[in-house]
């Protein structure tokens, strides 16, 4: 793409307002490279990218574009006529988006619901299948800086669109050019009565759905326990607050500079509680109310992070795989005990996400898949087997602390997530044990596994070139030994492997089961790197742990 020519036929177009062009005028050589030398990228996960102008940004032509083109898919498989419902989180630019998205879709005569304020991811997901629409929208950019928004397509099973879909919306993006946008952009003539706001029934419903998950309740459970609860200045604070409620937990702590929605999540550079920053003020508050459990939401609250009391009074951090294997081990074991797990029960999970699980599920006699990373992925073996009725969906997770608990609706779900562990943490108090504690119990009963996660982020042209050079390097190479052991089996899923879809994610499984990935993230600028193992003793998984991270960071850190 010629981005001087983009850039110029923005700066000179009727289509743009004087306050995108006064923005223009402001950009240097630099920023009108970065935000024109390419079309925002368009994939499964929708769109995410810096609000600002420019074909790679977010902003409302990016968007008017994009739902025209969503309009037009939603016809060609005939599905229009059941409508699509929008929500949105607490970002810069999300109402805007949402109110064009509406009249873009309305115009296009199709119906749409909408919220009538904020609404956490989950209940979007939810709603699609509530509703029985076409699809659904959520604009939000989940846990990304203040800097960004997006836009997360989801399909009529409720799931977040796959890559089938996702290239035919991309070919009817590329068929729209800006100039065509002019008379949506500016039209203010159009249908409001196709535009719904979704009813309240719709809230009880979703509360209901999420109560009914409840495992252990009365008797079994120490209700006193202390939680001190930070949506981030994200949208999980009402559904969350209102949930725990409902199940009796009245010890509960917000964290108040926290508490209320904030696009420029002033207390934190980074809204992401998947890093243990995000804690900080949190923290605080746990440590002054002596708190047994901290949990988390990401901004658009489909994530969960939880920080645990440890013996010595200090709070231990749990990574996603760690909470993962406490709560398959509590789901697993009361449905169990409750004689309520089905012959054919599954879980499923990310293939980067640890395989300890697998274990986990083989004791409660349950089968365990993998998938490619994201919800969409993960929920769409629910998918499937809805229609077969081959498997049982019980949960999924990923590592990137994302957790979905049932198949009443398919994407990941910080609200619910967020009740499974509060019960959880009571269940496990009532037997004078810590998160923490069965957390260690889980470890000698199975093995201790020890994971490391990292993200080298590569911004801008030079950051994308390099990202691709490095999985061309390791692609290419026949490597034999990492930290010390022999390579087992390199897996490249680039062409696709077994029954995984093509993703450009490398896998290396090594000689005593320990295994590392390579991943460059579909979201955000930068490569992710995935390393596992596991051991009966565990200073060995340590050491095993040690020698893998700094060979394999060493080689990533020589490719030129």
């Amino acid at each position: 793409m010629d981005y001087k020519l983009e850039y110029k036929k923005w700066l000179e177009g009727s289509f743009t307002d004087e306050k995108t062009k006064e923005a223009l005028r402001q950009m240097s050589e630099d920023e009108v490279k970065e935000s024109f030398y390419r079309d925002l990228e368009f994939g499964t996960a929708g769109l995410r990218g810096i609000l600002g102008p420019g074909t790679n940004r977010m902003n409302k032509y990016v968007v008017a574009r994009t739902a025209l083109a969503i309009s037009k898919v939603l016809k060609n498989h005939k599905i229009h006529d059941k409508g699509i419902v929008f929500g949105r989180d607490v970002r810069h630019g999300s109402k805007e988006f949402e109110e064009l998205s509406c009249k873009i879709f309305a115009k296009e005569g199709i119906k749409t619901y909408i919220f009538d304020d904020i609404r956490p991811t989950p209940m979007l997901a939810y709603a699609v299948r509530y509703l029985k629409t076409g699809g659904g929208i959520m604009v939000t950019a989940s846990h990304n800086p203040k800097i960004y928004n997006g836009y997360k397509v989801y399909w009529s099973e409720g799931s977040q669109i796959l890559s089938d879909i996702a290239g035919e919306i991309l070919g009817e993006i590329e068929k729209i050019k800006f100039e065509d946008l002019e008379d949506y952009l500016g039209d203010k003539s159009f249908d409001k009565s196709v535009i719904q706001i979704i009813s309240k029934d719709f809230d009880e419903d979703y509360y209901k759905k999420t109560l009914d998950l409840t495992l252990h309740d009365g008797e079994d459970l120490d209700k006193d326990i202390k939680i001190v609860y930070t949506p981030l200045n994200g949208c999980g604070n009402i559904p969350v607050r209102h949930i725990l409620r409902q199940r009796g937990f009245e010890n509960l702590i917000i964290v108040k500079e926290q508490e209320n929605p904030d696009p420029d999540f002033s207390t934190v550079s980074y809204p992401n509680p998947e890093f243990i920053e995000a804690f900080d003020l949190s923290k605080k508050y746990g440590e002054k109310n002596k708190a047994d459990l901290i949990i988390a939401t990401d901004p658009d609250s489909d994530r969960l992070a939880v920080l645990g009391k440890k013996e010595e009074g200090d709070y231990f951090a749990f990574s996603g795989n760690e909470l993962a294997y406490l709560l398959v081990e509590y789901v697993l074991g009361s449905l169990s005990e409750k004689n309520k797990l089905a012959e054919n029960s599954a879980i499923v999970r990310s293939l980067v996400s640890s395989d300890l699980v697998d274990y986990i599920a083989q004791t409660y006699k349950v089968k365990s898949f993998q998938s490619l990373t994201g919800f969409k992925n993960i929920c769409n073996y629910a998918n499937i087997w809805e229609k077969t009725g081959r498997y049982s969906f019980i949960l999924g997770f990923e590592e990137s602390i994302g957790y979905v608990l049932s198949d009443h609706l398919r994407d990941k779900d910080g609200v619910s997530a967020a009740m499974m562990t509060a019960e959880m943490a009571a269940y496990y108090k009532k037997r004078n044990l810590s998160l923490y504690d069965q957390l260690q119990n889980i470890y000698k009963k199975y093995a201790y596994a020890k994971s490391f996660l990292t993200s080298i982020v590569m911004e801008g042209i030079e950051g994308a070139e390099k990202i691709k050079r490095i999985m061309e390097d390791f692609r290419s190479r026949e490597i034999s030994e990492f930290g010390g052991l022999k390579t087992r089996e390199k897996i490249d899923f680039i062409k696709g492997y077994k029954n995984i879809d093509s993703s450009n994610v490398l896998k290396y499984s090594l000689e005593d089961g320990s295994w590392f990935a390579l991943r460059p993230s579909g979201t955000e600028p930068k490569i992710k790197v995935y390393i596992y193992t596991k051991n009966k003793d565990e200073k060995r998984a340590e050491e095993i742990l040690q020698a893998l991270k700094e060979d394999i960071l060493n080689k990533i850190k020589l490719v030129k």
